[in-house]
Formats: C-alpha cells, sequence, structure tokens
C-alpha cells in the first residue's frame, strides 16, 4: 500500500497542562493526515461527489511529545470491505525514532448528496496501491 508522511513542529498551542501534546491535537492530526493524503493521492474527478466520515478512532498512545519536537507523521490504508476503509497512522519522534502513537480507524465512504454509504469501488482502492 501506498503510504504518506509528513512532520509535525510541536506548538505551544498543541500542549496539555502537563505540557505534553494534548490528545485531542493527536486525534487532529489524525484526520489531518488522512485528509491529506486523499487529496493529495486521489484525482479531484474522483474527490467530487464523495466525502470520507469517520465510523471509529482506536489509538494507542505509547509515548509524549513536548514542544519542539520534531513527529513523523505517517498514514497507510490496511484494507478495504464495502464502504469501509482501514486506515493507519503511527506518528514518531523524528529525533529517536520512538512510535508516539498509533491508531486505527475506520473511515466510511459516503455519496455527497445522499450522505448515505456507498461502495470503495477498485477505482478508488487503486489509487492507494504501490506501483
Amino acid at each position: 500500500m501506498e503510504s504518506y508522511e509528513k512532520k509535525i513542529i510541536v506548538s505551544q498551542a498543541d500542549l496539555d497542562n502537563l505540557n505534553h501534546v494534548n490528545n485531542v491535537r493527536y486525534v487532529q492530526w489524525i484526520q489531518d493526515i488522512s485528509k491529506e493524503h486523499w487529496q493529495s493521492t486521489a484525482p479531484k474527478e474522483m474527490q467530487a461527489g464523495i466525502l470520507w466520515v469517520v465510523k471509529n478512532h482506536n489509538i494507542d498512545y505509547l509515548s509524549s511529545a513536548v514542544l519542539g519536537d520534531v513527529i513523523l507523521a505517517k498514514t497507510f490504508i490496511a484494507s478495504t470491505k464495502g464502504a469501509i476503509s482501514v486506515r493507519c497512522v503511527e506518528m514518531y519522534n523524528d529525533k529517536t525514532n520512538e512510535l508516539i502513537v498509533r491508531s486505527v480507524t475506520e473511515w466510511c465512504l459516503l455519496n455527497a448528496m445522499t450522505l448515505r454509504p456507498i461502495r470503495i469501488s477498485e477505482k478508488i482502492q487503486k489509487v492507494f496501491l504501490s506501483d
């Protein structure tokens, strides 16, 4: 499967009252990288008329990140079935390569007009396959 990655620099706004990255911020980053992967990989005409919504997040918080840390976030599609795509996101401390967060999210594909689930086509699945 094709993966997508980006680096995130932890800012003051990302921190909780313990001066660690807030768990809610990780959820936002998980959603952001997932959306960016879709938008940067799928052709615009494929993106038209459909949208993805989260059905379930499962997140393991394994370590902490603090102000100034650089996080390497990576995502890939683990599987698809029917209208559901299972996407993994892993976040590492870029300096130490320590795994900070691992998530598995079920995304459901919807028709943007009816907001009803639609089957993930083979054409969509192929967008995320490596050559």
